[in-house]
């Protein structure tokens, strides 16, 4: 049944020379366990999401945590479905989360933002302290919910935040707090604010999914963009104080479903009412796109 199942959102920075060989034992550990999702290994740590049963999720934490190295972990934990992955994926790759900055590349065991707590940040958003909450997700993950205030970049991609450094500039002086889901990009994002002349830069530590957890339907509006079949997340769905922040692609309608472009020279990840669908509960999202698929 569905609610014997358990999603699990962790990442660790660490170093990790035997990469190749853990990534071998580490997908032969959650075979044994029927585990689903994606985890990446690099030598520079582990960025995982996985699903199992509650039983093989709790085998699967202490597998992971008798390691020295990655004994220290945060499980982000949530209710699962059975059904959030299709397959399991385990790959060994450069970095767990891929800035792509070349010879440029450092770790954040060298440097990043100075962490901040859920209820530090709530403690400053109620406050009249000056500080920007700055938002290194995709803009796709934007649209659908966010910090009532936030910056939002211009990121399609994690790796387009050199081309957005610019837009950001301004803040060099300022108190500036990154955050992403679960905080594995703000460790890179806030290190590369920092290396850029960003002068008193924080992360919120474990992300906003902690956020939501701690405070459901407060300063964060909309719903959590995730990166599995559940596509979104939300606590308390039914408070009357939610807000809806997504908006459809087309109309403008307050909505929060998710689409991929039918048009598959396109597939433009969007959010799109049932009123707008094509016949066959196709998405589009544009008429061009529409006229030429």
């Amino acid at each position: 049944m569905a609610e014997n199942y358990e999603i699990l959102l962790y990442y660790k920075y660490t170093d990790l020379p035997d990469a190749a060989e853990l990534t071998a034992a580490h997908k032969a550990l959650c075979q044994e366990l029927g585990l689903k999702g994606r985890v990446i290994i690099a030598t520079e740590g582990i960025n995982g999401t996985v699903e199992g049963t509650i039983e093989n999720t709790a085998k699967y934490q202490a597998a992971l945590t008798a390691d020295p190295r990655l004994a220290d972990i945060n499980f982000k934990r949530s209710p699962g479905t059975g059904e959030a992955f299709p397959k399991l994926s385990v790959k060994l790759r450069d970095e767990i989360v891929s800035l792509h900055l070349g010879e440029a590349d450092f770790s954040p065991t060298q440097v990043t933002g100075k962490y901040i707590s859920a209820e530090e940040l709530h403690n400053w958003i109620h406050s009249d302290k000056e500080f920007y909450i700055v938002d290194m997700r995709n803009d796709y993950e934007h649209a659908v919910g966010h910090f009532a205030g936030s910056i939002l970049p211009p990121l399609t991609n994690f790796r387009d935040l050199p081309e957005a450094l610019p837009k950001l500039a301004h803040l060099k002086d300022k108190t500036v707090v990154t955050v992403c889901t679960g905080g594995v990009r703000c460790e890179k994002a806030s290190g590369y604010l920092v290396n850029n002349g960003f002068n008193d830069v924080y992360q919120l530590q474990d992300g906003i999914v902690t956020y939501m957890e701690k405070y459901p339907n407060e300063d964060f509006n909309g719903q959590l963009y995730v990166f599995d079949g559940r596509v979104t997340m939300g606590f308390n769905l039914d408070d009357p104080k939610r807000v809806i922040v997504g908006k459809c692609a087309k109309c403008d309608k307050p909505c929060e479903d998710y689409y991929n472009c039918a048009n598959l020279n396109c597939h433009k990840h969007i959010i799109v009412c049932s009123d707008c669908l094509s016949p066959g509960g196709l998405a589009f999202c544009s008429a061009e796109c529409e006229n030429t698929h």
